[in-house]
């Protein structure tokens, strides 16, 4: 498929999505930081899950860089227990409060003057940080224009043809990012209907075309 192709497509789907559903306000957190635990958080286990883990963090004054990275592993794991896995997920956190006091003090405003590219080695050099988490930091909490490929990301392309279905993370996402313009707001925006068209109606299993935005005709 020629890239002017895609870029047509890309936008289309954007289009139909946007005019169905409407904007998605997404991510849902406070703070960057907020936003960095939950990425983290998120991995595995559905947003609501998180939501409660999050609320127990913030109940006990602790969504802190710096009070999270000295909280015992045992208490914190607690704390997040409804987000699943928690102690591989506590275990994760410290790994990345390590880095951030560490490599930027702490220091989140530090951490987003960093170049993308240098800024995204980093982040993926931390045991437990893969590319979907880390891309989630850069884009939603740092404002860094990286489009976040996960699974109703693939689905989705392959279902109309525009990608394969077992295509690599990196080639999927730079679908996005060789074809539409490089803006932190457009890859917000689209990351979050996917993610929503994704849970409602392209669905791995009984998808609901027929009712899906993408099959409306404009």
């Amino acid at each position: 498929m020629r890239r002017v192709h895609i870029t047509t497509d890309l936008k289309k789907i954007y289009d139909k999505l946007h005019a169905g559903l409407g904007p998605q306000h997404w991510w849902p957190g406070e703070t960057p930081f907020e936003v960095m635990v939950g990425a983290i958080l998120t991995q595995n286990t559905n947003w609501g899950n998180v939501e409660k883990a999050i609320v127990n963090l913030k109940k006990s004054g602790l969504l802190k860089p710096e009070r999270l990275f000295k909280l015992p592993h045992n208490r914190l794991a607690r704390l997040i227990k409804p987000a699943g896995y928690y102690n591989v997920k506590a275990r994760r956190l410290k790994n990345f409060l390590r880095f951030l006091i560490g490599t930027y003090g702490g220091d989140i405003r530090k951490m987003a003057g960093r170049n993308t590219d240098v800024l995204r080695g980093e982040l993926l050099a931390v045991n437990g940080i893969g590319r979907e988490t880390a891309d989630s930091i850069l884009l939603y909490a740092l404002n860094k224009p990286v489009f976040v490929v996960d699974a109703y990301t693939k689905r989705i392309l392959a279902r109309h043809k525009i990608s394969a279905a077992d295509a690599d993370y990196d080639l999927v996402q730079q679908i996005f990012t060789r074809n539409l313009k490089k803006d932190v707001k457009l890859f917000n925006e689209y990351h979050a209907l996917i993610v929503r068209v994704g849970k409602e109606f392209c669905r791995k299993i009984k998808p609901r075309c027929r009712i899906c935005p993408l099959q409306k005709q404009r």
